[in-house]
């Protein structure tokens, strides 16, 4: 017998959302304001994060997730955090041999383990309150993408540890939701290095993905796709893996 969904309801609740200075982020934050969350926002761009808060009445704390005394001091900061959303992340385009190292060094600091020692850390305090909710951002690229395969990798690592985390907190009153969001409207893709110019699948708006990330957290959704037809895709890919792959090489990439 399986474990029921644990739904948080988020009005009034402490939020750490990370990543909230543009796109799903900035999104998310006005959604968690209408529910009267105590937020705090991080992000790099210190004004684009100001300007959020102050639309939201958010904290903001600008902070490189690259960096672990930056991590550490993000977890001081939110503490007290019942929801933490680790939504920031980076995209880099383009052949595996032509990725600089330090690109591939700064991908996985943010995408992967960010939000990893971010759990960590402010895990601890969640178990002793016997409530709390861990949201990770992966990605449909966690199929396998070309030309984007550290990109990929670490949003398929984050859907793993994602699962493996469901079942050391099993029983404890908290929850995890993996959102794997397909093409979104955002400036994901400029600063990736390369646009977004098919016309299948249509990309979603941040807003509408943003609400469905809020929604999934109250009804306790393990996994969250956007759109959720995508889930249709990755089942497809897990139970015909060589019809999958040889589908996307001939109709081309996802987020």
């Amino acid at each position: 017998m399986g474990v029921r969904p644990v739904g948080t309801e988020l009005r009034g609740r402490t939020v750490l959302l990370t990543g909230g200075s543009s796109g799903i982020g900035a999104a998310t934050a006005e959604v968690l304001a209408r529910r009267g969350c105590d937020l705090l926002v991080t992000g790099r761009d210190e004004q684009a994060l100001n300007r959020v808060a102050e639309r939201t009445g958010a904290r903001a704390l600008v902070a490189d997730l690259c960096s672990p005394e930056e991590l550490r001091r993000v977890a001081e900061r939110a503490s007290h955090s019942e929801v933490l959303i680790n939504n920031a992340g980076v995209g880099w385009s383009g052949q595996l041999e032509e990725m600089p190292a330090s690109e591939v060094h700064r991908l996985l600091a943010v995408n992967l383990a960010a939000p990893v020692e971010l759990t960590r850390m402010l895990l601890p305090a969640m178990r002793a309150r016997g409530r709390g909710h861990v949201v990770l951002m992966s990605s449909i690229a966690a199929v396998g993408v070309g030309g984007e395969a550290v990109y990929s990798a670490s949003k398929a690592a984050l859907r793993a540890f994602a699962a493996s985390l469901r079942y050391e907190l099993s029983g404890d009153g908290l929850a995890v939701t993996t959102v794997l969001p397909g093409a979104v409207r955002t400036p994901f893709f400029q600063r990736r290095g390369l646009a977004y110019e098919r016309s299948f699948p249509r990309m979603l708006s941040a807003e509408t993905a943003a609400k469905r990330l809020v929604r999934a957290v109250e009804r306790g959704r393990e996994e969250s796709f956007l759109p959720g037809w995508l889930d249709l895709a990755a089942r497809f890919q897990g139970a015909l893996p060589g019809t999958f792959h040889h589908l996307g090489r001939r109709f081309g990439q996802v987020r």
